[in-house]
């Protein structure tokens, strides 16, 4: 019942729990779905956070009802990303030193609050529930029923808590850090050997001036969502997530991801890759006739792999904005392609990616409402991304099943 009630809210651009939760008492629709429950927005919240694997493959399940009822047609993918708002601010972005800063600030104020209470009592004392054999085992099976839920939990959520995630958000950059250490020691450790990649001695002059690491971790990180990036989207700069679906001529989406780095370079290996297990998971074993995608995509290593694996790839090696060819960008691919381009067959098969997986991500956007992100986390959004996607695969197959009705 609970997946059924998520699913008809997304496909309504409906996902705030609290939303769901007033519509189960105000919406006929939903009433019907809920059997009459009235389930409140924590247990809704709840639900999701601890299903969330389980959410995200329904995606998968969807795919196959559409795969059944001949929906997906593989002969033209369209590939491409969209920038939608994560559940954060741009003003949370901080540096390392305001986080160190934040951190000390808040371990001053809880001394001094523990002296308040404690005064010159150490504070670690058992308290008066422990101090009977009833009061310990209530505790302990509060405490055993904590740990239940834990571990029930597949992916650790952001915390709710700031300085918890003031925190965490110090430890990743410090792992930042610490892990550019390692990599330039190891690096060193590589280049001692005198050897290149091809296994001959190195010259004299090739060895590089050694790097040495920032006495801080550099950049910045959000404290609300340290998952989140700053994108550039269509009208500047948002804190968010790079959204990548790939379509099929009909505009059914066989494959939703979420990326962290603004531009969809170096993305369209991977997107063709999940594409391609969702397909054969849906018992779809055609592969992808041809791949279309705009020239930020263009990535030549990608671009042969995929070819040789038997899937053509047609990008613009360059963008609309440009009247003549990047240096260097000549001869080879790019030419082939340039002439596959200015073919009629080439025109009319790059034509179509627009309209195939632009109209998805804008009845999604200005149709159904979906242009920021509810829960904070990549693996949460992935979740969230994945559903969305999912209710548009199913209200095409309504559309679809209506038409086979009325004909």
């Amino acid at each position: 019942m609970m997946v059924a009630l998520l699913l008809y809210a997304y496909a309504r651009g409906v996902r705030s729990s609290r939303a769901i939760e007033r519509s189960c008492i105000e919406d006929v629709a939903y009433r019907v779905i809920a059997a009459h429950q009235k389930p409140d927005h924590a247990t809704i919240a709840r639900f999701v956070e601890r299903h969330q694997d389980a959410l995200a493959e329904v995606f998968g399940g969807v795919l196959g009802l559409c795969a059944k009822a001949g929906l997906v047609a593989v002969k033209v993918v369209a590939v491409d990303g969209s920038k939608v708002s994560a559940n954060a601010s741009r003003e949370a972005n901080v540096d390392y030193e305001r986080l160190a800063r934040e951190i000390l600030q808040d371990a001053r104020a809880i001394d001094a609050a523990e002296d308040e209470r404690f005064g010159d009592r150490r504070g670690d004392e058992l308290p008066p529930e422990l101090a009977t054999s009833n009061g310990r085992e209530k505790w302990f099976k509060a405490a055993r029923r904590w740990l239940d839920d834990q571990r029930a939990a597949q992916a650790a959520p952001i915390a709710r808590e700031r300085a918890e995630r003031v925190r965490e958000a110090k430890r990743r950059m410090d792992e930042q850090r610490l892990t550019e250490i390692r990599a330039e020691a190891a690096y060193q450790r590589y280049r001692a050997k005198g050897t290149d990649r091809r296994g001959g001695r190195l010259g004299p002059n090739t060895v590089p001036k050694p790097y040495t690491p920032p006495e801080w971790p550099p950049g910045e990180i959000n404290t609300t969502d340290p998952d989140s990036r700053m994108v550039k989207g269509q009208h500047g700069f948002l804190q968010g997530y790079n959204a990548q679906a790939a379509a099929t001529a009909n505009q059914i989406v066989i494959a939703a991801e979420i990326e962290v780095v603004s531009p969809d370079f170096g993305h369209l290996e991977r997107t063709v890759s999940a594409a391609r297990r969702e397909l054969e998971a849906a018992g779809v074993t055609e592969r992808p006739g041809v791949v279309l995608a705009d020239s930020g995509y263009w990535h030549s290593e990608q671009i042969q792999r995929l070819t040789g694996a038997g899937i053509p790839v047609l990008i613009r090696p360059d963008s609309g904005l440009r009247t003549t060819p990047r240096p260097g960008w000549s001869g080879g691919i790019y030419d082939f392609i340039r002439h596959v381009l200015a073919t009629e067959h080439g025109k009319a098969l790059y034509q179509q990616r627009q309209h195939i997986i632009e109209s998805v991500f804008a009845n999604t956007k200005h149709n159904r409402g979906i242009r920021r992100f509810h829960r904070r986390g990549r693996a949460a959004v992935r979740t969230e991304w994945r559903l969305t996607m999912a209710t548009h695969n199913l209200l095409k197959l309504h559309k679809h099943q209506l038409a086979g009705m009325a004909a």
